[in-house]
């Protein structure tokens, strides 16, 4: 076991990962360093959705180490890597997946809440970052009489409520138009630097890769150019015309899992 760099919040050496047979990571390793906005860009099936959530535990890579803060992700337990992803991690996915009987501001307070923090604090943090995001009017609304864009902004609040570490984001900006992403993503990347937050942005967008400070480029579940790696011990081989990693599996993951 090698030990990761000291500047690399993230690092992950020679993952490999299966989905039903199908090669979705294939020896990808990659490094993240403390407050840079990283951009992993590549065509649907190329591992980007498997690649986020293998860095931010939820799942296990069938290969390969994953490291957070010189903390090997890799070998914790499940409960664990839930109470990281609870209290060091937010996600934001294509999908806002917020709690419809709650209302906005507790779902946008909903890490804090899960953690135990004093509901007049959480209540605070979630109403101030609403109101960041110019939704605080919202706050005693249910999720059924927002709109999309409107609930996706709730679903940053909660992303960014606890100031966590890292903020993984898939493909925020997929359902939205162009203006309500942009604000979404000029909030987020501006948030993460004036709170030295971390972000990984799993995207297929130029526009939105011009806000990173690095993109990485991904292809069939290794870095583009990267010569092949050899399969995971176990892993079964693609055959003609299988896609690489579900990356539906990201959009039917609950983001408000913690």
């Amino acid at each position: 076991m090698v030990a990761p760099p000291d500047d690399d919040v993230l690092w992950a050496r020679s993952l490999h990962h299966t989905h039903g047979g199908s090669p979705a990571l294939s020896g990808l390793s990659v490094g993240v360093r403390a407050g840079e906005v990283l951009a992993v860009t590549g065509p649907r099936g190329s591992g980007k959705t498997t690649l986020l959530h293998c860095l931010s535990g939820r799942l296990r890579p069938d290969e390969g180490e994953v490291w957070f803060n010189s903390m090997p992700v890799h070998t914790m337990t499940a409960l664990t890597r839930e109470r990281l992803r609870r209290d060091r991690f937010g996600w934001l996915g294509p999908e806002p997946h917020l709690v419809p009987e709650l209302n906005v501001w507790e779902n946008a307070a909903l890490p804090l809440l899960i953690a135990g923090a004093p509901h007049r604090t959480a209540k605070r943090a979630a109403l101030e970052w609403l109101d960041r995001l110019d939704i605080a009017a919202h706050a005693r609304r249910r999720p059924a009489a927002l709109d999309r864009p409107r609930a996706q902004r709730v679903a940053l609040a909660r992303a960014l409520v606890n100031e966590p570490a890292v903020v993984f984001a898939d493909e925020p900006t997929a359902p939205l138009h162009r203006a309500e992403g942009a604000l979404l993503l000029r909030t987020l990347t501006t948030a993460a630097r004036s709170h030295d937050i971390t972000v990984v942005l799993a995207t297929h967008d130029p526009e939105t890769t011009a806000l990173a400070d690095r993109t990485i480029a991904l292809l069939d579940g290794r870095l583009a150019g990267s010569p092949a790696a050899p399969p995971a011990a176990g892993a079964g081989a693609a055959g003609p015309g299988s896609s690489g990693p579900g990356e539906a599996e990201g959009r039917t993951a609950c983001s408000v899992s913690v």
